[in-house]
């Protein structure tokens, strides 16, 4: 396995689709859905019946038809049309109901028993990929399953089994639904990585290269250790000179703020689920909570106590 594969797959390990809403959409034309910009947010649709076309936020407009799924990993402006004439307007507009937990229902019964309406599964989740977060903002508008399947012939079943579920309305569907949109979304993210991250940026052009790879999987596995650019260049099989210049040239950063960020993003993820941030500082390599609270509030903009769970606040109290 090439260093390349080796971080990547280490990149989905710490792969995160979360706080997941869903919503189960019969419409019938002419109809316009327009998603508003979602920062740090990502849009999950699968067409189960009819057709549709899908225009981004650049202007680029697709055609998609039943079994088609697509990801909007930026949760940018986009919309679903049944033609590019109509006016859109948003799903607030439109009446919902609960179906279970995760999901719910917009849809009007006159519409739902037309055999010519349109049936979407529709999302809208949190999503992380760890120390790799910064890959995302490389991924494109529009991710298209139907450009995988030759490649990935086992997402068609799970396709085809979304299908079934979004049309025949068996006790249950919603939450099995909701479960194979879920990985299919992730299955599209890993595609994308595993065929190269697409044109890629610096950070994909510092993932290629064998030597900058292998520097850089180090710090992921073990971003605690005391790294210094000596040791980085030792991993990296080069000189320190040649290994920090090709760093900066591929990234835009030195090794070691590109190591703060590393640390800075893994803490907050790590804060996020109520660590404590005692703990959070020592693992991630500081000697000082003093010394970790500076860089992350120089990195991230605020301090570390600001993300600190209800239970730990309550706690200080006492």
């Amino acid at each position: 396995m090439s260093h390349y594969e080796d971080l990547t797959s280490e990149l989905l390990m710490g792969m995160r689709l979360f706080g997941v809403e869903y919503q189960r959409i019969a419409l019938c034309a002419p109809f316009g859905l327009q998603f508003e910009h979602a920062p740090g947010r990502a849009q999950f649709h699968f067409i189960g019946r009819g057709s549709l076309m899908v225009r981004s936020a650049t202007g680029e407009v697709y055609q998609l038809h039943a079994g088609d799924a697509l990801l909007v990993p930026h949760g940018r402006p986009h919309a679903l049309l049944s033609s590019t004439e109509v006016n859109c307007t948003t799903l607030s507009t439109y009446k919902s109901k609960p179906i279970c937990d995760t999901v719910c229902a917009i849809a009007d019964p006159v519409i739902e028993s037309d055999d010519h309406s349109v049936i979407l599964f529709s999302g809208c989740m949190a999503f992380e990929l760890g120390g790799m977060q910064p890959l995302i903002n490389t991924m494109p508008d529009i991710m298209l399953v139907s450009t995988l399947l030759s490649r990935y012939p086992e997402i068609q079943p799970m396709l085809n089994a979304m299908e079934r579920e979004a049309c025949t309305r068996h006790a249950g569907s919603a939450g099995i639904l909701s479960r194979l949109a879920d990985v299919v979304a992730a299955l599209i993210v890993r595609g994308w990585v595993e065929n190269g991250c697409g044109a890629g940026s610096g950070l994909v052009q510092a993932l290629r290269d064998p030597r900058l790879s292998m520097a850089m999987a180090a710090m992921h596995r073990f971003p605690g250790e005391n790294w210094t650019v000596e040791r980085l260049a030792k991993e990296a099989g080069c000189s320190r000179s040649v290994f920090a210049g090709r760093f900066q040239q591929a990234t835009g950063m030195t090794p070691l703020r590109y190591l703060t960020e590393l640390r800075m993003r893994l803490a907050t993820e790590r804060l996020n689920k109520g660590h404590a941030v005692e703990k959070v500082a020592f693992d991630l390599g500081y000697g000082s909570l003093a010394a970790f609270s500076r860089a992350f509030k120089r990195t991230v903009g605020h301090s570390p106590g600001a993300l600190r769970s209800p239970r730990e606040v309550a706690n200080a109290g006492t």
